[in-house]
């Protein structure tokens, strides 16, 4: 977030200098604790992959053995 540019903007609309830049850095650190980040999204991304890997080999086995006991 630009902080500089949101504080100016709640200045222009009557907010003190104290008030917008103190609510213009709250909400910078509101949004960097709440929102994911693009690395938090790979490693997201990486879980999943590994599962669907480890997934996929199960079933291949799974399938493997029924053909061969079946």
């Amino acid at each position: 977030i630009d902080t500089l540019a949101f504080a100016k903007k709640l200045k222009a609309a009557g907010f003190t200098d104290e008030q917008a830049e103190t609510l213009a850095h709250a909400q910078a650190e509101l949004i960097d604790e709440r929102l994911a980040t693009k690395s938090d999204l790979e490693r997201l991304e990486l879980r999943l992959t590994i599962r669907m890997g480890g997934m996929l080999a199960l079933a291949v086995a799974f399938l493997a053995a029924l053909k061969l006991f079946g």
